[in-house]
């Protein structure tokens, strides 16, 4: 099944939640890089070498990074604060244009507590708590997506990839309340967390939708967007 008809069988999905379905100009480019686990779609055409690209969280599996990497010649700023994480990356032979940074973006600069996974083996923390994780908890450094940018001298992000736990929805205001321009935002929500609910995403859709953002794809589980800016 291809991507446009992927669109078409989630449009009930997006119905359900009181959202316009993605239109054809906003999926024109879809594809996806990366693996089943790990992967994303976003539009190809708007993609060139220079590219400013943040991968928000990428946990044990960086495959949309080096896909889009080694597809389109840009570079890939990579964040995530897990220790694990860490140690996993240096045992990996990463491209030259993969730039880790071990900190998390967040609502806020300085620390924060990070909650551990239930299981050691798995690699995921979030700075909620919630019943998929356990008692165990940690303080890690973060920063806002703000001052991550202007350390970085960026003005402006082409492709904001997010997998962090429930934090998006902190980043998510931030986007829209400082005027962050973004050009495409690749978010998995996490509404299923015991703590949270579809509430935050549906008021997060909300705000990108005012924003200029589009829907171009939804995953079947209404978890992983794809949103463009709106020409």
């Amino acid at each position: 099944m291809n991507i446009y008809s992927q669109v078409q069988k989630d449009v009930h999905l997006l119905w359900q939640w009181n959202l316009a379905p993605p239109r054809a100009r906003h999926a024109r480019g879809l594809q996806k890089l990366g693996s089943d686990y790990g992967g994303y779609y976003l539009d190809g055409s708007m993609i060139c070498h220079d590219e400013v690209v943040y991968s928000l969280g990428i946990g044990e599996d960086i495959t949309f990074d080096l896909s889009l990497i080694e597809k389109f010649g840009t570079g890939v700023e990579a964040f995530d604060p897990t220790p694990k994480v860490k140690d996993w990356l240096a045992r990996q032979t990463l491209p030259p244009g993969f730039h880790f940074h071990p900190i998390g973006i967040a609502g806020h600069d300085g620390e924060t507590t990070f909650h551990l996974p239930a299981r050691k083996e798995w690699v995921s923390h979030s700075i909620y708590p919630a019943k998929q994780y356990g008692r165990e908890s940690v303080r890690l450094p973060v920063m806002r997506l703000r001052t991550a940018m202007q350390l970085k001298g960026h003005s402006r992000i082409d492709v904001l990839k997010m997998d962090i736990e429930g934090a998006e929805y902190a980043v998510i205001e931030e986007i829209v309340r400082e005027r962050i321009p973004v050009g495409q935002l690749l978010v998995e929500f996490h509404h299923r967390l015991s703590s949270m609910g579809t509430g935050k995403t549906r008021h997060a859709l909300a705000l990108l939708k005012g924003y200029g953002l589009r829907i171009s794809y939804v995953c079947p589980r209404r978890e992983v967007f794809t949103l463009v800016e709106a020409p």
